[in-house]
C-alpha cells in the first residue's frame, strides 16, 4: 500500500464523483481516501487526510477550486492538485497553473486522460491535456507577438502604414484605404523609418517579414 496514490475528490456534482471514485478505484495503484462538494472541504479534507493528490473542479460553492488550490499550495505543499474541468478557454489554464496545480484535464476527456495525468503527476512531472496544451502554446505564441510588435515603439497605425508601404502601395492608396491624407501617411512613414532607424523601402520590406506582417512569398 506504501505506492498507492490516495486521492480526495473535489466536485460538486455527486453523481460525477461516484463515478470517477470507481474509476479511480479499479486502478490497483491508486485509493480515494476522501471526497468534498465545494473548494473549503477540499482545503479541510486535504488537512485531515493528508491524500497525494487532489482531483479538484473549478466551478464549486462555497469557496472556488482556483482559491482551494492556492490555500492548499500553502498549506500543505506536498500535495498535488490535478484540475479537472469542463473548461477548455485559454483563460482558464495560465491561473490555474499559476495557483500551484500540476495538472489541467478536461472532464471530456477524463475516462482516457485521468489516470495517466494522475501518475504523471504524482512522479513530480506537470500534465495539460493535450488541447488545453495546444491552447496555452497558442496563447504564448500571442502574447509575444504582441509583446514584440510592443517593443519596436510603433502605434497600430503605424503598423497599418508600414504593412501597406512594404506591400508596395503608394501615399494615395494607403490614404483611401486609411481614410486619411496622403500627406499624413507621408507623416507617418517619416515617423516609422525614425523610429526604426530605417532609411530604404527595401529595409522596410524586410522589417515586415521579420515582424509577420507579410508573407514571403515565391520561395
Amino acid at each position: 500500500m506504501s505506492d498507492t496514490i490516495r486521492i480526495v475528490l473535489a466536485d460538486d456534482h455527486a453523481v460525477l464523483r461516484s463515478g470517477l471514485r470507481a474509476l479511480l478505484n479499479a486502478e490497483p495503484d491508486m485509493l480515494v481516501v476522501g471526497e468534498a462538494g465545494n473548494g473549503r472541504e477540499a482545503v479541510d479534507a486535504v488537512i485531515r487526510l493528508k491524500p497525494d493528490l487532489v482531483v479538484m473542479d473549478l466551478s464549486m460553492p462555497v469557496l472556488g477550486g482556483l482559491e482551494a488550490t492556492r490555500q492548499i499550495r500553502v498549506l500543505a505543499p506536498d500535495v498535488r492538485v490535478v484540475v479537472l474541468t469542463m473548461h477548455a478557454e485559454q483563460q482558464y489554464i495560465l491561473p490555474v497553473l499559476q495557483a500551484g496545480s500540476v495538472g489541467f484535464v478536461l472532464k471530456q476527456a477524463a475516462d482516457t486522460e485521468l489516470i495517466a495525468a494522475i501518475r504523471s503527476a504524482h512522479a513530480g512531472e506537470a500534465v495539460l491535456s493535450p488541447s488545453a496544451a495546444i491552447q496555452l502554446l497558442d496563447d504564448y505564441r500571442r502574447r509575444a507577438l504582441q509583446d514584440s510588435r510592443a517593443a519596436d515603439g510603433l502605434s497600430e497605425r503605424e503598423r497599418e502604414v508600414l504593412k501597406l508601404t512594404a506591400e508596395g502601395y503608394s501615399a494615395q492608396e494607403i490614404a483611401e484605404r486609411l481614410i486619411i491624407s496622403a500627406k499624413t501617411v507621408d507623416t507617418y512613414r517619416q515617423r516609422i523609418m525614425d523610429k526604426l532607424d530605417i532609411h530604404h523601402r527595401s529595409q522596410l520590406i524586410q522589417y515586415a517579414l521579420r515582424k509577420g506582417l507579410l508573407t514571403a512569398t515565391g520561395a
